[in-house]
């Protein structure tokens, strides 16, 4: 069937240049018939541009097998799009609405932006061109059509593969100890002894996870798709409950179909828990000693955000020795008791001093401080302020005068944001010079100055502020 008897070409004038028409092509998936499909495209195009007189081909434009929800991942529309942009072509032509977008906001968006831009768009199964006058009104029609359809098939995938989760089939991919073909997990024994090796290391030599990446790595034995062993990936091994032949699976969910954005599930959805699903690499009784030690030396239980674990030391305390900073250590007492103490993060990561594999020199040895100590000496620091308070005062204005000077970027935050951060900014103030003879009009000068991005800058901005206060362990 001839598709372009059924439009009114906008014609250009015989004496003008032929018209420059890109393809636009795109199949969701990478099956066979999709393949063929995809190919199909390119090749009806291709012959219909050359039975037009006036049009000449431009590009093929062409994604595989991604969806046509967002753009974020298309390149080759994205692409497109820039070309347009810088007058490449002046029309492109493509199967249908849902293969342009299927996502409403961006069918409307880059049709007026390509219409801006002198560039129309022809839906051929559609029946619209973009250039005719109530092109608009059909091509919101049909793409809320389409946006509908891809809600409906992300409902349908979504059913269908938790059914198939509930029947054990495995939604992964291979990890340290497993592989996973078909849907199901079959034991790596090479994988295997690495990860049992690191549950014996932590369960019964009493090894931190600092120790046993820093062992790991210095043993020459590799991680799976990291650079190299960290505490972080040693956590995720102890936590994992595949390990001890349990599953549990939806860990993320992705709430909106339309940015395929996933989040992890903290009991928005239901999980899909099924216990001695596969061969265990460690006994259930292993794994729950692991976290059992792993539960206790936390200070809570509840999930923490971003920002809810920092202390009041943290980034201020410098080693003396390689300069690194200090780190927070949890260390468990006799009598079930936790204490915390500050470390050196270079003998945290890397030990004692030594030249590591590549002839570097690694680790540190300084000494380790109760943080009863760190606050005692916070308390002397502080009481030393009342002594240089003029001296003080004029650090205070001429680190503020600094950030006036500096081109430091606004950004956008709400009145009511702002007016809380900076009612924390006056208390801070009014607890460091309390003793100092002040006026209101003083307050205001500091805070009319004090230059806000967010939560994380201003930390950073107060960095510039006398009253934070940084201490350098040496030796006597």
């Amino acid at each position: 069937m001839n598709y372009y008897h059924q439009y009114r070409i906008h014609k250009q004038d015989s004496n003008d240049q032929k018209k420059r028409v890109a393809v636009y092509c795109r199949v969701s998936t990478d099956k066979d018939d999709q393949i063929n499909s995809f190919e199909s495209q390119q090749k009806y195009f291709r012959q219909w541009i050359e039975c037009q007189p006036d049009w000449e081909l431009y590009e093929v434009f062409a994604d595989e097998g991604i969806s046509g929800t967002n753009t974020k991942k298309r390149k080759a529309f994205n692409r497109m799009i820039q070309c347009a942009q810088n007058g490449d072509f002046d029309l492109i032509i493509t199967k249908e609405i849902s293969r342009f977008a299927r996502n409403t906001l961006d069918s409307i968006y880059y049709t007026r932006y390509l219409k801006e831009h002198g560039v129309g768009v022809i839906f051929v199964n559609d029946n619209i061109n973009t250039l005719d006058s109530d092109s608009e009104l059909r091509l919101a029609i049909m793409s809320s059509i389409a946006q509908e359809e891809s809600r409906k098939t992300s409902e349908r995938v979504k059913w269908g593969q938790k059914r198939r989760m509930e029947q054990g089939v495995v939604f992964g991919r291979s990890m340290l100890g497993y592989d996973v073909r078909e849907g199901k997990m079959y034991i790596n024994e090479q994988g295997a002894k690495i990860v049992r090796l690191i549950f014996h290391k932590f369960v019964y030599e009493n090894k931190g996870t600092h120790i046993i990446a820093r062992e790991l790595q210095e043993a020459g034995i590799r991680p799976m798709r990291v650079k190299k062993w960290s505490s972080t990936v040693i956590l995720r091994i102890l936590r994992n409950e595949k390990y001890c032949g349990d599953l549990v699976q939806k860990k993320t969910y992705t709430p909106d179909f339309l940015s395929h954005e996933k989040k992890y599930n903290y009991g928005q959805e239901d999980f899909v828990i099924i216990r001695d699903h596969h061969e265990s690499i460690i006994s259930h009784e292993i794994f729950d000693k692991a976290n059992h030690i792993l539960d206790t030396r936390c200070l809570s239980q509840k999930r923490m955000t971003k920002y809810s674990r920092r202390h009041l030391f943290s980034g201020k305390i410098k080693c003396g020795r390689c300069g690194s900073s200090y780190v927070a250590r949890f260390k468990p007492r006799k009598d079930g008791s936790v204490y915390k103490a500050w470390r050196c993060l270079e003998a945290v990561q890397n030990g004692r001093p030594h030249s590591n594999t590549s002839g570097i020199q690694a680790g540190c040895d300084n000494q380790i401080f109760h943080n009863e100590d760190a606050i005692q000496i916070l308390y002397l620091a502080f009481r030393s302020l009342k002594f240089n308070q003029e001296k003080m005062k004029k650090n205070l204005i001429l680190m503020i005068e600094k950030a006036m000077d500096e081109d430091i970027p606004i950004q956008k935050k709400s009145e009511k944001q702002k007016e809380d951060i900076l009612r924390k900014i006056k208390i801070a103030i009014e607890e460091i010079l309390c003793g100092l003879k002040y006026e209101d009009e003083f307050y205001r000068q500091i805070l009319d100055k004090i230059i806000i991005n967010d939560a994380q800058n201003i930390q950073i901005q107060f960095l510039f502020f006398p009253f934070q206060w940084s201490y350098s362990l040496k030796e006597e």
